[in-house]
């Protein structure tokens, strides 16, 4: 449910895929995602999700050596961004704002795991996922969506969340 402009909810991995799944299917060109959270809680099944929502017909996986996905193909194009081995040098020579700005590539939604890592580079409006075991056990997620700024398509998401 969307209260204030923000969501939250402890999702088992099935009900996770499904935010994944709605935001994907209703975010807008533009549309920022930046995703926080401990290794495995899971950044990339939410990514996964994302995608199938956008109709993304490629496998989705973790760009973690890559650094940098690009999958076309669904409704928009994806760029899966992992920071996860990079420090402030290291992101600013990626150049994230080239692809959540649209300038080189065509405006598709750009999700970055290990959003931390960009430190005060950060787009105008995004949507900040925080992913974490949930105490109830290791099948479940606590999963906190807010948002910085107008994202292009969250309004439309209301209450197409499914309850946690």
């Amino acid at each position: 449910m969307v209260k204030g402009q923000q969501w939250q909810g402890i999702c088992d991995l099935a009900r996770m895929a499904q935010v994944g799944e709605t935001l994907g299917a209703t975010l807008g060109a533009g549309a920022v995602v930046l995703l926080s959270g401990d290794l495995g809680a899971g950044k990339t099944t939410l990514t996964q999700a994302i995608a199938r929502g956008l109709g993304v017909p490629d496998p989705v996986v973790s760009p973690t050596f890559v650094l940098l996905n690009e999958y076309g193909g669904g409704r928009l194009p994806l760029y899966h961004f992992d920071l996860y081995r990079l420090d402030g040098a290291g992101v600013q020579s990626l150049n994230p704002a080239l692809y959540w700005e649209g300038i080189e590539v065509p405006p598709g939604l750009v999700v970055i795991e290990w959003a931390e890592r960009l430190g005060d580079e950060l787009p105008g409006a995004f949507l900040h996922i925080t992913v974490a075991i949930a105490p109830t056990g290791t099948d479940h997620r606590t999963v906190a969506i807010a948002p910085t700024g107008s994202v292009p398509g969250w309004q439309a998401v209301g209450d197409r969340l499914p309850l946690g």
